[in-house]
């Protein structure tokens, strides 16, 4: 392909960050790729293998503390954007090159109207007036698939769903028609739903639009649905770059081929999943027995809940209530070393049924019966007892692990409270055995929460739910914003604990793959309501309910897309 092909040409991209007066960090270490005109790159890796960082060198967006050499270039039409001026770069971004960010609420400005931000672009890059702003703000929100567009224009960024803010922001990107559109993980940790139609919604401008799209993302998943061509990133390096038939097809590097076999597939379900390791060994993937999943008859059941209504009241006015029903009449049962998988897109309940039967959420109605016991009518002192014995796993484990706390103090705290472990040696040795237990050093013990990775930090969350020695853990999206060969380690890992201490789990996701691999059972939800329960091989081979074919129906099929498109 001939320069004049390519849009944006990536040359030798080095960036280094100063860590302090004697040390820097390289995170890019001299990547090259290009970006044809009207074609979509894939940019592929997981956290921490410089894919943002290459993203913000080529828009100008990277801290002070950034160092890129006079080698490096990125040339957009010939200029180096590397050595443009401030001014220059500013009248570039947003018109010509766009970005979509990962976390639109963070992007959002939540004291401004959603109108308002997309006009100010108009009004900055394309010189229109306010009124000719507003406009053309109700025809782009129409564009890209929100409902009501001329009242939502109106709304503020917190009135919208995680879908829609994603959408505005994917509004305020192509506003001002650009040649390059950068898309930072732009459907992570949405619903399966939610993340077919903006992939939809992005291929669909890219071609009306005939924009370039560099597309970043961790998950090999999606690409086969979207890209052109990949470019996969480790460490910093580019490590293999191919068509996408190519790279699904006959992958070179070990670590492309991880990627492709660490995350759970529908076709297949091994005792584990393989790992990045087990491929950068060069032994290939390990050769892994099938797992039989599914209930039996005569399963001894520990949980069984019936009837759980849970409504939440909303101020309305000065001095009114709304009624808002978040589950509604919900009935199931949790058969004992058994896992029940919780599917349904966000504000289907899933949650709050995990939260109610923590009685971190007043059940409105219904039992929860434990061991036959209701722990609804239970007072609170009673109920402690049954705190040890169901506990739950956050999706954000950051948020969940106290900041100020080592890790010493987060697994010892809940067992000096509930007066586990006879005196404080015993407690500090029954943690030290928990790290151990699920992959993490001693010397975590003494370290702070920030001081670890994502996956790593989810770990610890699972160890400190085993200092209760639980019967049941509730794993709440505990694996949905996981790089894919964390989320195999992680998953490993529980299937490994289910096994030894004879667990029971309810795990909610909105990842239909990971649910079918991990789960016996699975329970689909929709608008607080139960639409279907059965065996996880079962309801995949043959859904009943329409809202279940259209949840399976999105889950990204890779290359298989790809070759349909």
């Amino acid at each position: 392909m001939t320069t004049s092909e390519h849009l944006l040409q990536v040359q030798d991209l080095r960036v280094s960050f100063r860590v302090d007066k004697h040390n820097t960090f390289e995170a890019v270490k001299g990547i090259s790729f290009d970006v044809p005109k009207n074609r979509t790159i894939a940019l592929v890796g997981e956290s921490g293998s410089g894919k943002s960082v290459s993203a913000m060198a080529i828009l100008g967006l990277l801290p002070d503390n950034a160092r890129i050499p006079a080698a490096s270039r990125v040339l957009y039409g010939g200029e180096d954007l590397l050595k443009a001026a401030p001014q220059r770069l500013q009248a570039i971004r947003g018109k010509d090159i766009s970005v979509i960010f990962q976390e639109p609420m963070t992007s959002l400005n939540p004291v401004f109207p959603v109108g308002e931000q997309i006009g100010e672009t108009l009004r900055l890059h394309m010189g229109m007036s306010a009124k000719q702003a507003a406009t053309r703000a109700v025809d782009l929100l129409a564009e890209v698939g929100i409902p009501n567009p001329a009242l939502r224009v109106r709304s503020f960024p917190h009135e919208l769903s995680g879908g829609q803010q994603q959408r505005v922001m994917i509004a305020m990107a192509i506003a001002c028609e650009p040649k390059l559109l950068i898309a930072d993980e732009p459907t992570t940790a949405l619903d399966v739903t939610i993340q077919k139609q903006i992939l939809e919604l992005i291929a669909g401008l890219q071609e009306k639009h005939h924009m370039s799209v560099l597309f970043i993302t961790h998950d090999l998943g999606v690409v086969g649905e979207i890209a052109n061509h990949v470019v996969v990133m480790q460490n910093g390096v580019v490590q293999e770059q191919a068509t996408v038939r190519e790279i699904f097809e006959s992958p070179q590097h070990p670590y492309t081929k991880a990627l492709l076999e660490c995350r759970p597939r529908l076709d297949r379900r091994p005792k584990r999943l393989p790992v990045i390791d087990d491929f950068l060994k060069g032994t290939g993937a390990p050769r892994m027995e099938e797992q039989p999943r599914g209930l039996k008859e005569g399963d001894a059941v520990i949980l069984e809940v019936k009837n759980l209504g849970k409504t939440f009241f909303l101020k309305e006015g000065l001095f009114g209530k709304r009624a808002v029903p978040a589950v509604k009449d919900v009935s199931f049962k949790l058969a004992k070393g058994k896992t029940l998988g919780l599917v349904g897109e966000s504000g289907s309940g899933k949650t709050t049924v995990g939260l109610t039967l923590m009685r971190l959420h007043d059940a409105t109605s219904g039992e929860v019966l434990f061991e036959g016991k209701n722990l609804l009518a239970l007072s609170d002192r009673e109920m402690m007892a049954y705190r040890r014995r169901i506990q739950i796993i956050f999706q954000n484990p950051y948020a969940s692990l106290n900041p100020r706390f080592t890790i010493g103090n987060v697994l010892t705290e809940p067992m000096k409270i509930h007066g586990i472990g006879a005196n404080a040696e015993e407690r500090v040795e029954m943690a030290f055995q928990l790290l151990k237990r699920v992959g993490l050093p001693e010397a975590s013990y003494y370290k702070y929460p920030h001081e670890f990775s994502g996956g790593q930090r989810q770990r610890i969350a699972i160890a400190r739910c085993l200092t209760m020695k639980p019967d049941v853990l509730i794993c709440d999206e505990s694996v949905s914003a996981l790089d894919v060969s964390v989320q195999a380690q992680v998953l490993n890992l529980l299937q490994d604990l289910q096994e030894e201490f004879h667990l029971s789990y309810i795990f909610i996701s909105h990842d239909l793959a990971v649910v079918k691999y991990i789960s016996d059972q699975v329970m689909v939800m929709n608008q607080g309501e139960i639409v279907e329960i059965a065996n996880s091989d079962e309801i995949y081979l043959d859904p009943k309910q329409e809202y279940t074919r259209k949840l399976l129906s999105s889950i990204p099929k890779g290359w298989d897309a790809a070759r349909a498109a």
